[in-house]
């Protein structure tokens, strides 16, 4: 990791920044933050809790914006590299070098503060960063130039609809045929589960099941490769409003062919089905052209994007520090009760609505997490992986 100023509006006449880009992200990890800190889980509004298996609410669409957002990152922080002369190979070592460092990140946040490693999870957030973006850094600088569309186009048709024949039309040992033997996308007798129970036994997040498994990082890729797509559009000598126009077009028609293809593949973010990945993109589209038309057309800059910004800014590390600093809270202990405990018995629990008092801690929560943020911001340091 290095601590780097903020990259200039334009190299040799390569965009590399869009403040739009920054806002959307920066509003992502702060949801994010929000829906992984409840202050009591029990009377969460349903908003900001996960589906508990298909379906989806807006909890469910977080990480897969998360994922797009750095999808889109890759193509322009690549070109701009390209741009002050680095070479393929150069950029390709940097992209095995990140996703070291993301997944090692990820262990980190998984084993804090005690690394109990016979049991320490391998699966997470960060480590399906890591390959997902790994994968699509490496096929993005093979095909770079006129093929660059056309292979990543195939290679989001490939991820999308091979996971759909693995978990549809292929036999879980064991349990039989989808649809027929078993029900469709059963939560334990599936082909992620069944894989990820004999990969690391012992270590998964739900014990039988784990929702960032090795096998749904092919359709995770997919999320990745929207993004990208969605980068060189951005890039193109277009006005902006077609630009725009073109985001709001691609939203849409990930919404409904996502919600389509749901009918035979259902949403579910557990397992990063097919369908969600479709109607997750058209979500994370419809927000990009949102910002996009706000701040790149409207110019409306000023004043409410610039806590988007701030969080945007050190995304990866302020998302880590919120992960660590939950377990701090929990296992500080003050005569036998955790910390955590503590803040909200004394204070939050006594608002009379239950959901609100929860939801009243998780923006203290997010409020917590902008300290650093700011910090980071306004010294002009930004942590690059």
């Amino acid at each position: 990791m290095t601590a780097t100023t903020v990259s200039k509006p334009s190299v040799g006449g390569v965009q590399t920044r869009l403040i739009s880009l920054d806002v959307l992200r920066g509003i992502t990890i702060a949801f994010m933050i929000l829906v992984n800190n409840n202050g009591d889980e029990r009377y969460a509004y349903w908003p900001l809790k996960h589906s508990l298996w298909n379906g989806w609410t807006p909890t469910d669409l977080v990480f897969p914006t998360f994922l797009f957002v750095a999808g889109v990152s890759l193509v322009f922080s690549s070109e701009s590299r390209l741009a002050k002369g680095a070479s393929k190979a150069s950029l390709l070592l940097h992209a095995v070098r990140r996703s070291i460092i993301l997944f090692a990140l990820g262990l980190v946040v998984n084993g804090f503060p005690f690394f109990h490693w016979p049991t320490l999870r391998i699966y997470g957030v960060l480590q399906r960063f890591a390959v997902c973006l790994l994968i699509a850094a490496a096929i993005y600088l093979w095909t770079r130039g006129k093929r660059s569309v056309a292979a990543l186009v195939t290679a989001l048709v490939i991820s999308l609809i091979s996971y759909w024949i693995i978990m549809r039309w292929i036999p879980v040992p064991g349990y039989g045929l989808p649809t027929r033997d078993i029900p469709m996308l059963d939560k334990d007798a599936n082909w992620v589960a069944y894989l990820d129970r004999h990969i690391f036994p012992g270590r998964l997040y739900e014990g039988t099941r784990d929702p960032e498994g090795l096998l749904s990082n092919l359709p995770a890729l997919g999320t990745a490769l929207l993004g990208m797509l969605t980068a060189i559009w951005l890039r193109a000598k277009k006005s902006k409003q077609s630009i725009f126009i073109g985001l709001f077009i691609g939203a849409i028609a990930g919404l409904l062919l996502g919600k389509i293809w749901g009918h035979w593949f259902p949403i579910n973010k557990k397992l990063w089905t097919s369908s969600y990945v479709l109607f997750a993109g058209g979500w994370s589209l419809l927000g990009l052209s949102i910002c996009y038309w706000l701040i790149e057309i409207r110019q409306w800059k000023r004043g409410w994007s610039y806590p988007w910004i701030v969080f945007g800014s050190n995304s990866i590390a302020i998302y880590v520090f919120s992960e660590l600093l939950a377990p701090i809270l929990w296992h500080v202990k003050i005569s036998n009760q955790s910390l955590s405990t503590i803040i909200y018995s004394h204070s939050f629990a006594h608002v009379p609505n239950r959901a609100f008092g929860s939801l009243l801690y998780s923006l203290t929560y997010v409020a917590v997490c902008f300290i650093p943020a700011l910090i980071l911001y306004k010294n002009k340091i930004f942590i690059k992986i």
